[in-house]
């Protein structure tokens, strides 16, 4: 018992960003294993000794601390989170680079940079390019980051009243965790390793529920793990291409379709982030307004087949309309969340609605996004219900100037989270702007710099390949544009006002 005590009160002492890095070179091991197995010794090879190299760091690094760590308090663990996005790919690329040995070491960089914020834009597009165990590695690292931003939300953003907590009435001085007083009072690691000992095992059963289940279903062991590993992540990353290559069916789409979701909202999972002493689900706005998205907008593009034509042909039967009617929930639902597979019936959709490609449907549905403090990325939910509350007061000033507001926000929403979320919106629209100015000036045509500039900042990588025209190929675009689109997946990961966040005075002084 002392034993333990004494090991967990040395890695307490670490920074935490010492403590990912071994976390994510110990994690090697599982790959290389997965190539041993596959008789595939130079990748095996490659994640042994990459993961040896940085156990070994990482050691060296801790001992020549001797416990002299200095302490940052949580705005010192946002500056882990920034390390872990941004500085750790560069380690995470290294087997990714050797093992594959047909491509550029940024090309490696970016596919890590896309997996870790669980973007899951695929530079690759060809799947047969990649080994198995690089499939599992993507898939794994994606899974990672989804699993960072769960103990995150709780452990680091919210103390901060960030991430979409600075709308709710947590956030609130007077009510949940207020201000710096409250904040410097508990231990920000002790909160971390509580929250993580809680958070880490729902996350590891949740994903291998849905990977037995995919089995059960008829999928293939890699590509059912990858896609349970992806949708919890949200990150969208697959080895067979997406739906298209699965060989589960409907049966395994309608599976990864009740897990997503968990990134609706919080309370799916864990009621530690919510303001109310009782929180119920179906009192949630960020659950009723994304039921109302998953339900309305199929149903709309469903009953536009109808308004589009007066006379029904009498080769349309029942099971290609049900056909055509999932293909565009479970594609609706995939996308809000920001995970961005696509049905294999989502042709069906489109052809029964009449739309080309509806691009700019799922652009808007990522930009929404999923709940506060899931793996989700996007403006989230709870932001679009805080403007949609205060647009609907604004309609009964101009009939009623004088009226008192009768409209309730319940728990969630603070008295200013509806300012608060305009000037969220506002940063990221400005940041939106600015990406796209950056790809345009650097050669890319504006249509396909808006679109990558929304499916960076929204974290969802797929809509490269569906939203436009014609697919976007990451591979043939110039080195400046990929570290734009890097910055830009760091930033839709962490948010703007997390980044802004980290150039407070209070960072930089030692306590």
């Amino acid at each position: 018992m002392q034993t333990q005590q004494s090991s967990s009160g040395l890695l307490m002492r670490l920074p935490l960003s010492l403590l990912i890095w071994g976390l994510f070179a110990a994690s090697m091991f599982v790959p290389a294993s997965y190539a041993v197995v596959r008789n595939n010794h130079p990748a095996s090879q490659s994640f042994f000794y990459s993961g040896l190299l940085g156990l070994v760091c990482v050691i060296l690094i801790a001992l020549s601390l001797g416990g002299r760590t200095p302490r940052f308090g949580t705005l010192g663990q946002l500056m882990s989170l920034l390390f872990a996005f941004a500085l750790l790919p560069v380690y995470l690329a290294i087997p990714m680079h050797d093992a594959l040995q047909t491509t550029s070491f940024l090309n490696a960089y970016f596919d890590m940079v896309s997996a870790i914020t669980t973007t899951g834009a695929d530079l690759f597009a060809d799947p047969a390019r990649l080994s198995p165990p690089l499939h599992l590695w993507r898939a794994q690292v994606g899974w990672m980051g989804g699993m960072m931003m769960w103990v995150a939300a709780s452990a680091i953003l919210a103390p901060l009243s960030l991430g979409g907590f600075e709308v709710t009435a947590r956030g609130q001085p007077g009510r949940g965790i207020s201000g710096a007083t409250r904040m410097q009072r508990a231990d920000p690691r002790k909160r971390l390793l509580r929250i993580s000992v809680t958070l880490v095992p729902i996350y590891t059963a949740l994903t291998l529920i849905l990977w037995m289940l995919l089995l059960i279903s008829g999928e293939t062991s890699l590509t059912a793990l990858s896609h349970a590993m992806s949708v919890m992540a949200t990150s969208g990353i697959s080895p067979v291409g997406g739906m298209n290559g699965a060989s589960a069916g409907i049966a395994g789409e309608a599976l990864m379709f009740l897990f997503l979701f968990f990134a609706l909202s919080r309370l799916t999972f864990s009621t530690d982030t919510s303001g109310a002493a009782s929180a119920r689900l179906d009192k949630d706005p960020e659950f009723r307004i994304a039921l109302l998205l998953i339900v309305g907008l199929p149903v709309l593009l469903f009953l536009r087949h109808w308004l589009a034509s007066l006379e029904i042909g009498a080769t349309e039967d029942l099971s290609q309309a049900l056909r055509a009617l999932w293909g565009a929930v479970f594609t609706v639902m995939s996308f809000l969340t920001t995970t961005g597979f696509e049905s294999a019936d989502w042709d069906e959709a489109r052809q029964w609605s009449g739309l080309g490609t509806p691009g700019l449907i799922l652009l808007g549905l990522a930009v929404i996004g999923g709940g506060v403090a899931t793996t989700a990325g996007g403006v989230k939910l709870l932001r679009v219900y805080a403007l949609y509350l205060n647009g609907l007061r604004e309609m009964q000033l101009l009939v009623h100037p004088s009226s008192v507001s009768s409209i309730k926000s319940g728990d969630r929403i603070q008295r200013d989270g509806a300012f608060i979320a305009w000037v969220f919106f506002m940063l990221f629209a400005m940041s939106l702007t600015v990406i796209c100015l950056a790809l345009t000036a650097l050669g890319v045509s504006f249509e396909n710099a808006m679109v990558l500039s929304i499916a960076t900042l929204s974290t969802t990588g797929p809509l490269i390949e569906v939203a436009a025209q014609t697919p976007i190929r990451l591979v043939e675009l110039g080195p400046w544009a990929k570290a734009v689109m890097c910055v830009a997946m760091v930033l839709g990961r962490l948010e703007t006002l997390a980044i802004i966040a980290l150039f407070t005075p209070d960072l930089w002084r030692n306590r």
